[in-house]
C-alpha cells in the first residue's frame, strides 16, 4: 500500500479541518486534526514562543500516531508491503510545519530551528492551500478576524507553496466548490 499524505494549510477560518474531514469521508480514509486546538483549549491563548515548539512536536507526534493506527487498521502486519500497481491511499492532514513556521514568524518574528529542520526532513505528497474567501467564523481560539491579516497570511502561505516542489492547489469557492476542486486534484494525483 502506498500512503499519500495530503496537507491542508492556510490561515485560520479557511475551512482546513472541514475539508480534511470531508475528503476523508469521500475517500473512505482517515485524517489527522490540528493539535493546536486541543493544546490551546487546555492551556489558553496566552501562549509564548516556546509553546509553539511544544505544539509543533505535538502535531508531529499526533500525525505519526494517527498514520500508524490507520495503516495497522487497514492492512495486517504480514501483508504491509507495496504491491506494484496497488492504488494509493490518501491520508489527510490538517496543518504541518509550514503552518508552525508561519505562526512563529507572524507572531514572534522568529522560528524554532527544530520546526525548520522538520520542514526539510518530512515529506508530503500534495498540498491544499485554503483561501480566505470563506466568511470569518468566530471561534475563541482564532486570533485574526480582520480580512487584511488573513489575506497577508494567505500570501505568506502562497509564497511558500510557489517556492517548494510538492504539487499544490489553491482551494477557493463555497464549501461545495472547495470540496469538488480538492477531490479533482487529489484524484488526479493518486
Amino acid at each position: 500500500m502506498l500512503l499519500k499524505k495530503i496537507v491542508a494549510i492556510g490561515p485560520e477560518s479557511t475551512g482546513k479541518s472541514t475539508l480534511c474531514e470531508q475528503l476523508a469521508m469521500q475517500y473512505n480514509t482517515a485524517w489527522c486534526p490540528e493539535f493546536a486546538r486541543d493544546y490551546l483549549t487546555e492551556h489558553g491563548m496566552a501562549y509564548k514562543f516556546d509553546d509553539l515548539l511544544t505544539i509543533a512536536r505535538g502535531q508531529i507526534d499526533l500525525e505519526e500516531k494517527q498514520i500508524k493506527a490507520f495503516v495497522q487498521k487497514l492492512i495486517p502486519s504480514d501483508t504491509r508491503q507495496t504491491s506494484p500497481g496497488a492504488p494509493a491511499v490518501p491520508f489527510f492532514i490538517d496543518t504541518d510545519m509550514y503552518v508552525m513556521k508561519v505562526w512563529c514568524e507572524f507572531v514572534f518574528q522568529k522560528c524554532h530551528q527544530w520546526i525548520l529542520d522538520q520542514i526539510v526532513s518530512r515529506k508530503y505528497d500534495l498540498y491544499l492551500l485554503c483561501s480566505t474567501d470563506l466568511p470569518w467564523a468566530p471561534d475563541a481560539l482564532r486570533e485574526y478576524p480582520d480580512l487584511e491579516s488573513r489575506e497577508k497570511l494567505f500570501h505568506i502561505y502562497k509564497d511558500i507553496m510557489v517556492n517548494q516542489n510538492v504539487p499544490w492547489l489553491e482551494i477557493t469557492g463555497n464549501a461545495e466548490e472547495r470540496l469538488e476542486r480538492a477531490i479533482d486534484f487529489v484524484s488526479m494525483n493518486l
